[in-house]
């Protein structure tokens, strides 16, 4: 009689079953999290767009706030950025326009977006002689609160005034972190301005989670980073890892979510384990 196979993660935990979340009788108050790396090409937007689905899928109302002014995650949504009026920009400037001035829904039930283009790398410059210019977001988002179960903010690939921004509107930070010793090194600086944030504008911020992407199980290299995270940051490693595929790109070439454009590929159903690890998290907290 064989012994009963355990299933584990990358780095040998034991995998739980990560329930279905129950069903919500009432929205909101949204919890923010920001999707956090100055490194580029880590999977941050691929994140962003997915795990937003995926909650949506089960029942969440979400909303993806594009924060980066290359406006990847409304592209990868079904926006095109170029031929907007009003994106996220007008939102942070100017006070007298309210968030719904700017909402997009997507073709995903319960998924709304708040789109970018590039004038928001103006803001970066503006902010600078604003008062109080680490809370444009936070204002601008707080009406926004209570419509909404989560609220996913797309940052770009940097630790700028927008970067601070979110981490300052931020309930949580959500890392995407590739599994390439590269990627490691800008970790630590990237906590620190976590901890920044927290002593000085936001003390409730609280890192929710690494999560490994661009994961290839059969190289050596990619199983030695995922480990190094885990020693260096324990439970804070996801145990979902989001494994590379080419099905990514072929989602954002056709500007969905990979949970409907491959609904039963690996890489969606990764998402929604993610997605169920979140809230499990959550609720365990």
């Amino acid at each position: 009689m064989s012994a009963q196979t355990v299933a584990v993660d990358a780095v040998g935990r034991p995998m739980p079953e990560f329930p279905v979340p129950a069903p919500l009788t009432a929205h909101g108050p949204a919890r923010v999290i920001a999707l956090c790396n100055q490194k580029g090409g880590v999977g941050k937007t691929t994140t962003a767009i997915n795990l937003a689905a995926a909650l949506a899928e089960y029942g969440r109302r979400v909303l993806v706030v594009d924060f980066d002014p290359q406006g990847a995650a409304s592209v990868g949504l079904g926006v095109q950025p170029h031929e907007l009026d009003r994106t996220v920009y007008n939102l942070i400037m100017d006070r007298g326009i309210d968030y719904t001035e700017v909402l997009r829904p997507t073709a995903v039930p319960g998924l709304d977006l708040l789109p970018a283009n590039i004038d928001l790398s103006a803001a970066e410059v503006q902010l600078v002689s604003e008062v109080a210019r680490e809370s444009a977001l936070s204002r601008a988002l707080r009406p926004a609160l209570d419509s909404y179960d989560e609220i996913i903010v797309d940052c770009q690939p940097s630790l700028g005034l927008l970067t601070v921004n979110a981490l300052t509107a931020a309930h949580g930070v959500l890392i995407p972190l590739e599994c390439e010793f590269f990627a490691l090194r800008g970790v630590a600086l990237l906590v620190e301005t976590i901890e920044k944030v927290r002593d000085r504008l936001n003390p409730r911020l609280q890192v929710d989670g690494i999560l490994a992407t661009m994961y290839d199980s059969r190289t050596l290299h990619a199983r030695e980073v995922v480990a190094r995270v885990h020693e260096a940051f324990g439970d804070k490693l996801f145990q979902t890892v989001i494994a590379r595929t080419v099905k990514f790109p072929d989602a954002t070439v056709a500007a969905e979510p990979i949970t409907t454009y491959a609904p039963s590929h690996t890489g969606a159903e990764a998402y929604r384990q993610l997605a169920r690890e979140l809230v499990a998290r959550g609720d365990a907290a």
